[in-house]
């Protein structure tokens, strides 16, 4: 923690007194080592494996997963090698480009992504891991290094297409028997997911998936009206459950009538209580830390939903506003906890930052 100290301490005075948080090389650098650390560390770790016979129990989590067994779960060694190609497309000359490269080049191994997405159909159970939101994340990755005009994203692109294929067809078997969204302000939540996967649809032309995610979206949420943000969050959220939401519905609506259906899906005093920030009692707890996430997630959401609106709309400055705030707050904090925080954060502080 002391080593952190200092550097923590320049991080809070920079970015109060710049107010408005960008993605300098500098702070792309401070970020990527994060998952530098973490990408080939295999323990601690929470595997979500179903232990279906005697010996299934003695898999390592390397053993069950080769490409994405790090940084403590498998959804987040996904994001976190998102975040690395994310980078080295946005700042090609990051200091450690050639580290990254190295890590990316052993993890895009084509035979080890074929064993992750034997994975899926190895075990009954399997189908459903991760679902949706590893899922949202994996296609985010395959989006990412679809449309970098790169040699190795090609091949790297090309070698994780077994896994996006296998990830893309459960998602499409699943989507028509999705009965009810999921509200939660944690890692099941719909509208995130949804959003994610409709990025990749439009990103590569998958026009059928496309239309089935605006229509499944449209069902789940054109008639939400008072949304209870004023309720949020839960004590472990990451996700704004109502923001979520918004940020799927811009990508889904005109702007006339995305601007109609947001009037009517907020009232005052939920848009007052998700513009506060959220209080942060135990930063080294695995649980509590999550709500570190939540700024990011809300600042991308803001930003979006911003963008989205017309110029004289009352919620297009103070989003954006209150987007700046949330970032600033954050940031620093992804550098002051441990490893439940180390593990994940730094993504979310590079897409909240990204231009997306």
């Amino acid at each position: 923690m002391k080593k952190f100290l200092p550097f923590f301490l320049f991080f809070t005075a920079h970015f109060f007194a710049q107010q408005v948080p960008t993605l300098t090389d500098e702070i792309a650098l401070k970020l990527a080592e994060k998952p530098l650390h973490c990408i080939n560390q295999e323990y601690p770790n929470k595997t979500a494996h179903v232990i279906n016979a005697e010996k299934d129990a003695v898999l390592t989590p390397q053993q069950l997963h080769p490409s994405f067994y790090g940084c403590f779960d498998w959804h987040s060694s996904v994001h976190g090698h998102w975040m690395l190609v994310r980078l080295l497309k946005t700042h090609p000359n990051l200091p450690k480009s050639s580290e990254i490269f190295k890590i990316l080049e052993e993890s895009f191994e084509k035979e080890k992504i074929a064993e992750e997405a034997t994975y899926f159909t190895k075990y009954e159970v399997a189908k459903s891991f991760e679902r949706t939101y590893g899922w949202a994340w994996l296609l985010k990755l395959d989006e990412e290094l679809a449309t970098w005009n790169h040699p190795k994203a090609k091949i790297w692109h090309q070698n994780l297409k077994p896994l996006t294929d296998e990830i893309l067809r459960l998602w499409k078997e699943y989507l028509p028997k999705q009965t009810y969204p999921n509200r939660t302000g944690v890692h099941p939540n719909s509208a995130f997911a949804m959003a994610f996967a409709l990025d990749w649809a439009r990103a590569t032309g998958d026009k059928n998936f496309e239309n089935q995610l605006v229509e499944k979206s449209k069902y789940f949420y054109l008639k939400d009206q008072k949304t209870p943000a004023y309720l949020e969050p839960d004590g472990s959220d990451f996700f704004s459950p109502s923001l979520q939401i918004a940020d799927l519905m811009h990508r889904i609506l005109p702007q006339k009538d995305f601007t109609k259906w947001l009037d009517k899906f907020y009232e005052k005093k939920s848009l007052e209580n998700i513009s506060q920030i959220p209080i942060i009692s135990d930063i080294n707890d695995y649980q509590t830390v999550h709500l570190v996430g939540l700024s990011f997630t809300r600042a991308w959401c803001m930003k979006g939903v911003a963008a989205a609106l017309p110029k004289n709309h009352k919620l297009k400055k103070s989003f954006s506003q209150t987007a700046d705030k949330f970032l600033a707050n954050a940031l620093p904090l992804v550098f002051q906890g441990n490893y439940g925080g180390d593990h994940w954060l730094a993504s979310f502080a590079v897409y909240a930052l990204s231009d997306e």
